[in-house]
């Protein structure tokens, strides 16, 4: 099954990868080879639109610098052309879970029959408590 289409496609010449020593258990080779990779995003300065840029950088994410830079750390795979591919795979993710604006909400009013049976219910629930009193001749 082929990948679905980015809602905002994202310009590769605007990531900035740069390779280092994965975290955690690997054995020997864990100390020498630069498997993880960090991913830099430039949401400001990217060819995105305002609009999401916008949504993008009103996420409070720790993984968004000061600047509007958005670092991400990949680390998953063992090879590094992988964990190149899911890095850009999440940074997609991110972009398209905002790239919709959210829908605005419109109250609504409950109709007469509900508000009927609601104040039924009270009404009923206050009998079953007065009934629990003491009894009067």
């Amino acid at each position: 099954m082929p990948a679905p289409r980015p809602l905002v496609p994202i310009d590769p010449s605007e990531v900035e990868f740069s390779a280092m020593r994965a975290q955690g258990a690997g054995g020997q080779n864990v100390n020498k080879v630069s498997s993880a990779v960090h991913l830099r995003y430039d949401i400001r300065a990217s060819s995105l639109p305002d609009a999401v840029k916008e949504r993008l950088l009103a996420l409070r994410d720790s993984r968004i610098t000061q600047e509007g830079v958005l670092v991400l750390k990949a680390q998953r795979h063992r090879s590094q052309d992988m964990n190149r591919a899911d890095a850009l795979a999440r940074l997609q993710e991110w972009v398209d879970s905002v790239a919709l604006p959210p829908r605005v909400r419109r109250p609504t009013k409950p109709s007469y029959g509900a508000r009927q049976r609601r104040l039924e219910g009270k009404s009923q629930r206050g009998q079953i408590k007065r009934l629990r009193g003491p009894v009067q001749d």
